[in-house]
């Protein structure tokens, strides 16, 4: 399928001659009474931002002039003002909901692979050990109502074979989570696969996929989200709540006219939509907003920004009314630390940076290897034995070690943790001075025990196992976020950084570098902190963000005061990541299925308009349309004979002078149109794009007139403008295309895809890839 328009090889259109007039009061404009579906666009196109931008001025001026002829006509324009605010109130309502209701349900559905609760069987484990009246806080994880299978089953709670048999029932039912999702989504709903954010980019750059954001995909993906994640693969809900966010915001875009009927505001409404969904997924509505407008949104307005965080605003409002984490905050991971960092630290933190950096070009590349494998070989037609045989191996290499049996947000909450008197954790098993007589939280360094010792053995295994499976992980057809595995891979090498540099601070308290910060019996290094850093370098390798990164991050966290650190390993790891390649994630993958999608990186190449338009030298003229001597019968040949999206309108072939663009689609309707409602309009019909009536032989079939499709503005540039400029214009007014004109003669079109390939093709790399697979 042809997604834009080009030029090919037709017949010179010859004029009607004109003999006999008749009144020039027999010529209709089908457009003074608009006929439906005029303006859109077809399935897998790219809208015309001025064009949409140019329709919703003229709606607006006319609402507004109407708006002073009566009171009800006020109303209506007040309304109509106030839908925006409505369509952003209804979306974090909704998509809060969501969000809240998918967390509820993954933390119980992922303790089911382990257990049940028996006074309420739709309670976790942690819900189920609050109700208890016997749970000490000791044991503060084990009660009376919370059995594991093999106990419940056969009464014992010890032994090889209660290990064995609830290591089978984990996998078990791992097994039937993703073979329940995988099911669903190829079924039911195949867009409701993947991340969702590279579609949302593409989709908010302009491009059309219809039922991307469906009401069926968004049932299906809430639904299918909460069982990949439950079944304990390495990926996380974050990333589909955008698109999941992004669904409730089309669901509503329906309901008002000004946002159904325009594609370029309801590209405002989903760039909002997206806020709201970092939102939820992350309780942080300021990193949210920021997080569309640096990595999803391609165009942005201030309207957009007030809209957007009133939206991020409503839905962390609903998330922390529904309390899904049972902690009274918006975040799992909220921690406080009570000690500062100090200058010299910076060290490791930037060491994490480099490691973030290195890590996000490791995924990438063996990410996309994976993908672009999957894509060309048989992989790619079994998607459900491809998802049981990932959840296998995961599951039995998993169950062994407990830092990846549990949850991924588990584990990242437990490593950002600090380690207080009454944390239970093996990593705060400490040696203890008995001497010691400090405040609860003021616990200095203290040489590490066992069970630290044996935790950084089962990290360093966990690290390794999280870096290998989350490559073949994402890009499966289950909903997959990578927010989370990334943020893991992170918070386990920053941990064991900190508790390395912990134990080296108190052994060694006399070296230079620590002398000065760090004192015996002081509490001078937290671990939890470096593992937040790490966190923030490793999703920043993988994706790139940097300012909405930071932001996140210590919204997430609670950690105001360490956004320096953040910004020196979230600023490094992109700096790193950036030396090996330009592209995150996410527009890796565009790139890999072949979206059209315009990124911001520099054009650099000395090349002309002219080297990039078409027609080429030795190619066939380009198809166009003359104002007042084409039949209907041509363009309908014209139309069948070709799949572009429109056609340049000349003044006459002779002199090629430029006049302005009509689209393919509003060409169609209108002709059909024409022929349904206009008695006389025949094959022979001269189809007119002029203001005034022409002169018309009184032998002649009824004319018929079809300025009100024209656009009479269509943007042009000369053939020797620069493609930096042009590419510039392209991105900066999402031009669907461009006309290359010399002295106001019609030379040639530039399409977004010819831009494309010209790009791919400057950076060697082949030019037919730019098409949506």
């Amino acid at each position: 399928m042809s997604f834009v328009c080009g030029c090919i090889p037709i017949k010179r259109l010859s004029a009607t001659p004109t003999e006999e007039t008749n009144d020039a009061g027999n010529l209709m404009d089908f457009l003074d009474e608009p006929f439906p579906d005029v303006g859109t666009y077809e399935d897998f196109h790219t809208i015309d931002w001025l064009r949409e931008k140019s329709r919703d001025t003229d709606r607006h001026r006319k609402i507004t002039s109407k708006s002073k002829e009566s009171i009800w006509e006020f109303i209506k324009s007040l309304l109509d003002a106030w839908s925006g605010w409505l369509v952003m109130l209804l979306i974090g309502l909704l998509s809060g909901t969501l969000a809240g209701v998918i967390d509820l349900a993954v933390d119980w559905m992922t303790d089911l692979k382990e257990g049940v609760c028996l006074s309420a069987l739709w309670y976790s484990h942690e819900q189920c050990c609050w109700t208890s009246n016997e749970t000490t806080f000791a044991d503060r994880d084990k009660c009376p109502q919370w059995q594991k299978w093999a106990e419940l089953m056969t009464g014992y709670t010890e032994g090889a074979g209660v290990y064995l048999l609830n290591y089978f029932l984990y996998v078990l039912w791992a097994l039937f989570f993703s073979f329940l999702a995988v099911s669903l989504v190829r079924v039911f709903a195949p867009y409701a696969c993947g991340s969702g954010i590279p579609e949302i980019k593409t989709i908010l750059s302009g491009f059309i996929i219809r039922g991307y954001l469906g009401k069926w995909t968004l049932l299906i993906k809430t639904v299918t989200l909460v069982l990949a994640v439950s079944s304990g693969l390495s990926l996380g809900k974050e990333g589909p709540l955008v698109h999941v966010a992004c669904c409730c915001g089309n669901l509503f875009c329906s309901l008002f006219s000004k946002y159904s009927k325009n594609e370029g505001k309801r590209r405002e409404v989903l760039s909002a939509a997206a806020a709201a969904g970092v939102s939820v997924a992350f309780g942080a509505p300021i990193g949210g907003v920021l997080f569309s407008l640096e990595e999803v949104s391609y165009y942005f307005p201030l309207k957009t920004l007030w809209r957007s965080f009133f939206a991020a605003l409503v839905a962390a409002f609903t998330l922390r009314s529904i309390n899904p984490f049972g902690n009274n905050r918006l975040v799992l991971f909220y921690v406080e630390y009570h000690t500062p960092w100090y200058m010299a630290e910076l060290v490791p933190f930037i060491l994490l940076g480099v490691f973030g950096g290195l890590w996000g070009t490791l995924f990438i590349r063996c990410n996309i290897a994976w993908c672009r494998r999957r894509k060309t070989t048989l992989l790619g037609k079994y998607p459900v034995l491809e998802v049981i045989v990932v959840t296998g191996i995961t599951a039995v290499l998993a169950f062994p070690n407990p830092y990846t049996r549990r949850s991924t947000s588990e584990l990242i909450s437990e490593l950002f943790n600090d380690c207080g008197s009454l944390e239970s954790s093996q990593l705060c098993d400490y040696i203890n001075n008995p001497n010691m007589s400090r405040p609860v939280d003021d616990i200095p360094d203290r040489p590490a025990g066992p069970g630290v010792y044996s935790a950084l053995w089962q990290l360093t295994l966990a690290l390794v196992f999280k870096i290998v499976i989350t490559i073949f992980t994402f890009g499966m057809k289950i909903p997959s976020g990578l927010f989370i595995p990334s943020m893991a891979v992170g918070a386990i090498a920053g941990r064991i950084v900190g508790i390395a540099v912990e134990q080296m601070a108190y052994h060694h308290h006399d070296w230079i570098i620590f002398k000065n910060w760090c004192r015996p019996g002081a509490d001078c290094v937290t671990p939890g902190l470096y593992a937040m850093v790490g966190a923030a370098a490793c999703l920043g390798g993988v994706t790139r963000m940097t300012v909405s990164l930071v932001v996140i991050m210590f919204e997430l966290t609670g950690g105001l005061e360490y956004i320096v650190p953040l910004m020196a390993a979230a600023v490094t790891s992109k700096w790193v990541a950036d030396a090996f390649g330009k592209e995150g994630i996410y527009e890796a993958h565009i790139q890999l299925n072949g979206y059209p999608y315009l990124d911001q990186d520099e054009f650099t190449h000395r090349t002309l308009a002219t080297d990039v338009m078409r027609p080429r030298r030795n190619e066939p003229p380009l198809a166009l349309l003359t104002q007042d001597s084409t039949t209907v019968e041509d363009v309908e040949t014209l139309i069948k004979d070709t799949d572009y999206n429109g056609f340049p309108v000349v003044v006459s072939h002779e002199s090629e002078r430029l006049i302005g663009f009509v689209q393919r689609r509003d060409l169609i309707l209108a002709i059909k149109s024409a022929r349904q409602k206009q008695d006389g309009v025949v094959s022979n019909s001269v189809v007119h794009f002029t203001e005034d009536a022409p002169q018309i032989p009184a032998s002649n079939p009824q004319p018929l007139k079809l300025r009100r499709i024209l656009n009479l503005s269509p943007f042009t540039v000369t053939d020797h403008t620069p493609m930096e400029t042009v590419v510039d214009i392209f991105r900066k007014l999402g031009l669907r295309q461009c006309l290359v004109t010399r002295s106001g003669r019609l030379l040639g079109i530039i399409t977004k895809k010819d831009v494309l390939r010209h790009m791919a093709q400057m950076m060697n790399q082949d030019p037919e890839s730019i098409m949506f697979n």
